[in-house]
């Protein structure tokens, strides 16, 4: 009986140690596995990376136009970019539109949050804010707000869009998804009429909705998309004034409000390595030979 019950815890011991030798081998391939999964993904994250960044660069070279096909690229079966350029100055500059206090420009951003459906009580108390934010004295306005223990304006002019989230009554604005789509700091200042979207147009003096509608149209072209080959090309301020069925003294009002072609663009670039995407956002100013990069975003 003993030589039997020894075979038997022999055995045993031997199976026991078999099924651990298989649990670690099984831990060791899963962790390969895993490490394996780990640096392809790394890769394809440096390989998305490197394409966004190639579509930046390629957006940037001074011949490429909005409409060109240089801002798509393949490179294989994987890897791939895709950039869009647009104009920065068909943006709401909020500092243009602030600094000077100058009352047309003002009223400009008050017909746009109106258009944003924010209601006269909020839109006063929004500009009388970010008016005693920006000037550089602590008089208090109407509806604004200066220095308190929890609250201190910069007493300048915005540095940063996000920098609207601090100040006093914008808080529900900015909450938005897409609130700072049509804002910008960074371009000229006067709004650029090859770029401006439809609410940016309708804050501008002396246009009215069909003004606008007929001229969005024209400009886009028959697919309804600004920055593609069916754009209509206009060389100037004259043929947009043209475009826009205005005569040139009703245009001359216009004229410290709109410009044509602002040297500063913005790219967003996206670049894929298989199921892994990263995107690159920039704005420049186009000068020359050699593009002044003015902010760099990867995300």
């Amino acid at each position: 009986m003993r030589p039997s019950k020894s075979r038997g815890a022999a055995l045993l011991l031997s199976l026991w140690a078999l099924f651990l030798l298989a649990a670690l081998v099984m831990s060791w391939a899963l962790n390969i596995d895993s490490r394996l999964n780990l640096s392809g993904s790394e890769n394809r994250i440096l390989e998305a990376q490197a394409m966004a960044a190639s579509g930046a660069e390629v957006a940037m070279a001074p011949a490429i136009k909005p409409n060109s096909p240089n801002l798509q690229g393949k490179f294989g079966p994987r890897q791939s970019y895709s950039a869009r350029i647009t104009g920065e100055g068909g943006r709401l500059n909020i500092n243009w539109l602030v600094a000077g206090e100058n009352p047309v420009r003002i009223e400009m951003l008050r017909r746009y949050l109106e258009l944003k459906g924010i209601e006269l009580n909020e839109r006063d108390r929004m500009i009388d804010c970010l008016l005693d934010w920006v000037d550089p004295d602590d008089l208090v306005r109407l509806n604004g707000a200066e220095a308190s223990e929890d609250y201190q304006p910069a007493n300048a002019l915005l540095v940063r869009i996000d920098e609207l989230k601090k100040v006093k009554g914008w808080e529900t604005f900015t909450s938005a998804p897409g609130w700072d789509e049509e804002f910008t700091l960074n371009s000229t200042g006067p709004v650029d009429m090859a770029w401006a979207p439809r609410d940016v147009l309708r804050a501008l003096p002396g246009f009215t909705d069909a003004m606008i509608e007929r001229f969005l149209q024209l400009r886009a072209g028959p697919d309804g998309i600004d920055g593609t080959a069916d754009d209509t090309v206009f060389k100037s301020l004259d043929e947009i004034r043209a475009a826009l069925g205005l005569t040139p003294e009703q245009f001359r009002e216009l004229s410290p409000f709109v410009s044509f072609k602002d040297p500063v663009l913005r790219i967003v670039s996206t670049g894929r390595s298989a199921d892994i995407t990263r995107v690159i956002q920039l704005v420049f100013r186009r000068a020359g030979l050699t593009p002044q990069l003015i902010t760099w975003k990867e995300f």
